[in-house]
């Protein structure tokens, strides 16, 4: 399973690229204005900093918006992975889009179903959002399961992005359950690395080498 960032903060994709494990980026809309910058220059700096897609999301809501915007995005460079919504208008542009040859990735999806219909409609990613799904009660580990499965049985070639992830048992579970990649915010990668007896056994054999010199 390949690592994305979830971040619009350059800073951030400076400090985890620098680590040597993440493959590519995620934005949204909500995480540009975090960041603060202007959306065009910061999509591009990050995309001149990371070897791997960068998903940017359309803004417009009516389909025309979303197609000429799509296009438009996309040709701020190569990278750029348009990401569009799981909704009617979504699909619609994600078709157009596909056709063009343009890399797309179907975001806030909570079904099986809604997986599906962007899969038929092109889409090169779909995200699926496991923390919000468990807002409501529901399993999001185990959509991502059932969505692996149907792909793999009607050999879809969709890529999953487990997104909506919150803990460190969620990027572990989603590799278990299939996903292709786990889009992950900067914070939580401390967690990830960190262990309290990883650090106790470097402690105990640099406290042991000291003693032989």
């Amino acid at each position: 399973m390949e690592l994305y960032l979830d971040s619009a903060i350059i800073e951030e994709v400076e400090e985890i690229n620098s680590w040597g494990i993440i493959s590519g980026i995620t934005t949204n809309p909500t995480l540009i204005a975090k960041a603060g910058k202007d959306f065009k220059e910061t999509v591009i700096k990050i995309c001149e900093i990371i070897k791997g897609p960068v998903s940017a999301e359309v803004t417009c809501e009516d389909l025309e918006g979303m197609i000429k915007q799509g296009k438009e995005i996309a040709r701020w460079h190569d990278s750029i992975v348009i990401k569009l919504p799981c909704n009617v208008n979504g699909l619609k542009a994600c078709k157009e889009l596909s056709n063009d040859g343009i890399q797309t990735n179907l975001t806030l999806c909570f079904s099986v179903n809604q997986a599906l219909l962007c899969s038929a409609a092109g889409a090169s990613f779909i995200s699926p959002f496991i923390g919000r799904l468990e807002d409501i009660n529901h399993n999001g580990i185990e959509l991502i399961r059932e969505i692996k499965e149907v792909f793999e049985k009607h050999n879809i070639k969709t890529k999953i992005i487990a997104a909506s992830v919150r803990t460190p048992e969620h990027v572990s579970a989603s590799a278990l359950a299939g996903a292709d990649i786990a889009t992950i915010p900067y914070t939580l990668f401390d967690k990830l690395i960190n262990h309290p007896l990883t650090e106790k056994g470097i402690e105990k054999f640099m406290s042991d080498w000291k003693k032989t010199i």
